[in-house]
C-alpha cells in the first residue's frame, strides 16, 4: 500500500518554507524593480526562526539544523514528521515513539504523527525559498523580483521512502516528486497547465504549480516506474 498520498506528498513540499518556521519574504517585491538592496545572508548570523516554532528566536546557521533543514544549501533530509514538528513547536522526533509522547503527548494528534517512521529528502532553488534577505524584510525571500511564484522558475524535488508490513511480510516503498512554478506565460485549464504552445506541463498545485514528475515503487503492490511524466518535459529549465 502507498504510504503517503500524492496530496500529501505535495503538501511537505510547501511545509519547506512554512513548517520549519523560517520567516518568509511578504512577496511584495515587483518585477522589473530597482536595484536591490544590500542582502542579508544566514552567515550574517541576524535572521532568525519565527515566533511559534520549537526554535524561536535563535538564528539560522548555515548548517543542518535539528530537524533536518539546510536553509543555507536547500536541502532538507530528516523524518516526515520533522518537516513538521519544529512550525508546531514541538521538538524534533529522534525515533523513540515513546520517549517522545511521554514528553510531547500532543504530537500524537498530529495528523502527520502516523508517517514519522518515513523520510524525505528535498531539494528546491533560489526562487523557491531563498538563504538570504533581499527585501529588507528580515525573512528568506522567496519568488523574489516576482508578484508570485508563476513565472518565478522555482522548484522543488521532494524524494521520499518507507516500509510497511502486509500479509507478505516487510514491504518497502519510494517516492519521488518534481515540482515547478508555472511559467508566466502558461495557461490554467481544469486543473492542468499548460504551456504557451498548448502542450501540457502538470496537474496544477496550489494554483502557482506543476507536477512534471511522479516516479514510485512499492514491492507490497508491485507498482514500479513513472507514475506521471509531463508532456513538456520533466526538467526545470525551459519551464523557467
Amino acid at each position: 500500500m502507498r504510504k503517503l498520498l500524492l496530496a500529501r506528498v505535495v503538501a511537505t513540499f510547501m511545509v519547506v518554507t512554512i513548517a520549519a518556521g523560517v520567516l518568509l519574504a511578504d512577496g511584495s517585491a515587483t518585477a522589473g524593480a530597482a536595484k536591490p538592496p544590500a542582502c542579508t545572508t544566514i552567515k550574517a548570523g541576524i535572521l532568525e526562526y519565527a515566533v511559534g516554532h520549537y526554535l524561536a528566536g535563535q538564528p539560522l546557521t548555515t548548517g543542518v539544523d535539528a530537524f533536518g533543514y539546510n536553509y543555507q544549501s536547500h536541502q532538507f533530509d530528516g523524518s516526515y514528521a520533522n518537516a513538521y514538528l519544529g512550525r508546531d513547536g514541538l521538538p524534533p522526533f529522534d525515533g523513540d515513539d515513546a520517549a517522545y509522547l511521554l514528553a510531547n503527548p500532543s504530537a500524537a494528534g498530529k495528523w502527520y504523527w502516523p508517517y514519522r517512521h518515513d523520510r524525505v529528502a528535498m531539494k528546491w532553488n533560489d526562487a523557491w525559498l531563498s538563504n538570504k534577505d533581499c527585501d529588507g524584510n528580515g525573512a528568506l525571500d522567496r519568488y523574489y523580483g516576482h508578484l508570485s511564484y508563476v513565472g518565478s522558475g522555482a522548484w522543488l524535488t521532494n524524494h521520499q521512502w518507507g516500509a510497511y508490513e502486509d500479509s507478505e511480510g516487510s514491504q518497502h516503498w519510494t517516492d519521488f516528486t518534481k515540482i515547478v512554478a508555472a511559467p508566466a506565460d502558461a495557461t490554467k485549464i481544469a486543473g492542468t497547465w499548460y504551456d504557451a504552445s498548448g502542450t501540457e506541463i502538470g496537474p496544477a498545485i496550489w494554483g502557482d504549480f506543476a507536477i512534471v514528475q511522479d516516479i514510485y515503487n512499492d514491492s507490497g503492490t508491485g507498482d514500479h516506474g513513472v507514475l506521471y511524466r509531463s508532456p513538456a518535459g520533466p526538467g526545470f529549465g525551459h519551464l523557467d
